[in-house]
């Protein structure tokens, strides 16, 4: 039997920081992940990059003041910690903001990372300044994306795999934590065949034969629901949001599955906070789809408008990037499985981003002749893409001729030409002016005043009915499936507690199996940026903490 100092399951971002953290301290690790080599660093690889920095270099260009104080503010009117259960989530999270206006921007540039010098201001909030939201831009978007961040853990991971500090086993799917006098010690399943499909892909269940390694410890880093629609499902807070739409897109590949947080809770661990879960409004159906439900999210600027299935216009805080939860309550409670974007081409241009390292090649090559077209006439080529080839996309030239072709695209009659239009006349009117009583007329006012937002993110306010602007352009939206907020309940030193709060002997977890910290360290909500950093911290703190 092969036999570790360390197991970590998962060979996602916080599995590699994990490992080689672990493998640094001298410890032999072993990473076991049921998919192939070609997923090595898991769902993070398709992420934006973004990170969450507080009072940053790139702030204070882009003449932002921030603070620890404003963050944590910001965080905990956003998390709401109510229960409990969230003692360990709170010290999580209080950890987590230490590091992020303190060491963890210096630790990752001393590895190479490099940030787009504008920061991003996302989920804006829009209501109370102790509620949720960012009270100032802290959306550091890494210089190569996902692959970017993924880049000097994998660089490190397969230097100490060469020198045989850690090992690989790739298709070994994870079906039992090993228990022996009530302690964790190794970790049993079935080797599953080889099947060299793309990354992202879903892969061959066919197995092989099976496996059983020991360790003295099993750290579990094997990410969340979001690709098990069903899981998601049982677990939705009808309660807070209404229930679930009756169909939704994946945001993330089929192998984010959650198998092992009931693997987990068999051997004993906890899990607190099921209900926490974080998932889009603006998702789109991936028109080159890579895994089953491929859903993309629009990264919109504040300038579109927004109206349910039944071209309803959504009231504020429910704006496009200000409060994801708030909107995705709102459109529960109205039953609206989808909603809309009306916007004009001019709109499109400068305000549409698409979440992904896939959709930025750009960023992502770190190309920057390609990055300055951003700044052209037309919109971004996968902006195009989408436009031309998205099934949820629409455009036209004539508000009656858009109305019509949306009325196509949902396959019934629901949205009423006189109605859309009396609302959109309306907002129209409201641009004319330097004063309104509409919210987001105000907001995209308050948006240009921030130079990053005015560069490149928030279009010239004007009417949507201007034809110069056009033509119009239409986008359905679908609730896009992602994060999983709660999880696995750990202590500061990552290992995982049972139902009494007590320890499991040889038991530790990080990354988004455990809410990316504690258990649920953004409580109800999440203020973007930090689902990496999570992993990055939490698998840091396991990492160091283990065995220790």
């Amino acid at each position: 039997m092969e036999g570790y100092d360390v197991i970590v399951v998962g060979a996602g971002l916080a599995g590699l920081v994990t490992a080689t953290e672990a493998a640094e301290r001298g410890l032999s690790v072993c990473v076991v992940d049921q998919e192939g080599e070609q997923n090595l660093g898991g769902q993070a690889f398709w992420s934006l990059g973004g990170l969450f920095f507080v009072d940053s270099p790139e702030q204070r260009r882009m003449r932002v003041r921030d603070s620890l104080d404003l963050a944590r503010q910001d965080w905990f009117g956003s998390a709401g910690f109510d229960r409990p259960e969230d003692y360990w989530p709170r010290r999580w999270a209080q950890a987590y903001l230490d590091f992020a206006a303190g060491e963890k921007r210096e630790w990752l540039h001393r590895m190479g990372m490099r940030w787009f010098p504008v920061v991003g201001w996302a989920e804006r909030g829009g209501s109370l300044a102790h509620d949720h939201g960012n009270s100032v831009p802290r959306f550091h978007v890494t210089w190569g994306t996902g692959p970017g961040v993924l880049a000097p853990f994998i660089q490190k991971a397969k230097a100490m795999a060469a020198t045989g500090r850690l090992t690989f086993r790739f298709r070994h799917r994870v079906d039992r934590l090993e228990i022996a006098d009530g302690r964790v010690t190794g970790v049993s399943g079935a080797i599953l065949t080889s099947d060299p499909v793309q990354r992202g892909q879903e892969s061959s269940r066919e197995e092989k034969g099976d496996f059983t390694f020991a360790a003295a410890a099993v750290i579990v880093s094997s990410g969340g629901i979001g690709g098990n629609q069903e899981l998601v499902r049982r677990n939705w807070p009808v309660e807070r949001l209404g229930k679930p739409p009756a169909s939704m897109v994946c945001g993330v590949p089929a192998h984010v599955d959650g198998r092992m947080i009931a693997i987990t809770e068999t051997a004993g661990g906890a899990v607190i906070n099921r209900d926490r879960m974080w998932h889009y409004t603006e998702g789109v159906k991936n028109h080159d789809p890579i895994w089953p439900g491929h859903g993309i999210r629009i990264l919109p600027g504040p300038s579109s408008f927004w109206c349910d299935a039944d071209g309803n216009r959504l009231a504020a805080p429910a704006m496009p990037g200000f409060d994801t939860l708030g909107t995705l309550k709102m459109l529960g409670e109205r039953g609206s499985g989808h909603s809309w974007f009306i916007l004009t081409k001019a709109i499109i241009k400068k305000e549409f981003a698409l979440s992904g390292s896939e959709q930025n090649p750009d960023l992502t090559g770190k190309d920057i002749r390609l990055l300055l077209k951003r700044l052209g006439k037309e919109p971004p080529g996968p902006v195009r893409a989408f436009m031309e080839r998205g099934e949820d996309f629409a455009v036209r030239d004539t508000l009656e001729e858009l109305v019509t072709a949306m009325n196509a695209i949902s396959g019934d009659d629901r949205l009423n030409i006189d109605h859309i239009r009396h609302q959109i006349e309306a907002r129209d009117r409201e641009i004319e002016n330097g004063f309104s009583k509409d919210a987001q007329v105000t907001a995209i006012h308050g948006a240009r005043r921030y130079l990053g937002d005015r560069l490149m993110r928030t279009a010239k306010p004007h009417r949507l009915l201007d034809p110069a602007m056009g033509p119009l352009i239409a986008v359905r939206l679908h609730v896009l499936t992602r994060k999983t907020l709660g999880g696995l309940h750990t202590d500061l030193e990552a290992r995982v507690l049972d139902a009494a709060g007590a320890p499991v002997p040889g038991l530790y977890a990080a990354g988004e199996v455990a809410g990316f910290g504690g258990g649920g360290m953004h409580g109800y909500n999440a203020l973007e940026g930090t689902f990496l950093g999570g992993c990055l911290f939490s698998g840091r703190v396991a990492g160091r903490r283990v065995l220790a």
